[in-house]
């Protein structure tokens, strides 16, 4: 976990990015440069494994595939925990009709950890309970308590995370 006086630069990169190939692309050639060029150092849930994704996949859909599938999604939950464990800050994509399911979680684990949490609220689309946030109230709060707040830009949530993570 962390270590007292050592500066974590490590950085969880939450959001659904993997899910598409525009968005795993963007997550790859944009996304983790831009962390990189600030001086942090991303930890992406999305490299791992894709190859064991495309060979679960290819299997026929029966049983086998469920139980495969089944045992793939747990070896990744649990790599995406370890991956928050190590971490000091989260930069969290909450673009979409409504924030991801798994990216919520991820941010309330990390705000439990005490990690500082900055997200990117790039959508157009409405997506909060009322004009008093700009997503769910929940996952906003848990951001905001951190000490982070939702951008409306990628660079500015890690322009905020290198404040707090290299200061």
């Amino acid at each position: 976990m962390r270590v007292a006086g050592a500066k974590n630069t490590n950085v969880y990169l939450a959001g659904p990015d993997g899910f598409t190939p525009v968005l795993l692309a963007w997550h790859r050639d944009v996304l983790v440069p831009g962390v990189v060029a600030a001086g942090l150092t991303p930890l992406s849930p999305w490299e791992k494994f894709a190859e064991d994704f495309s060979e679960v996949l290819s299997m026929a859909p029966g049983p086998q595939r469920t139980t495969a599938m089944s045992e793939l999604d747990y070896r990744i939950g649990a790599a995406n925990a370890a991956l928050i464990e190590t971490s000091s800050g989260m930069l969290a994509n909450l673009d979409g009709v409504d924030v991801d399911s798994g990216t919520a979680s991820e941010i309330g684990y990390g705000a439990a950890l005490g990690l500082v949490i900055s997200g990117v609220r790039s959508d157009l689309r409405r997506s909060s309970e009322n004009d008093g946030t700009q997503v769910n109230l929940q996952v906003e709060y848990f951001i905001t308590r951190t000490g982070g707040h939702v951008h409306h830009t990628y660079e500015a949530a890690i322009a905020e995370l290198s404040t707090f993570l290299l200061s």
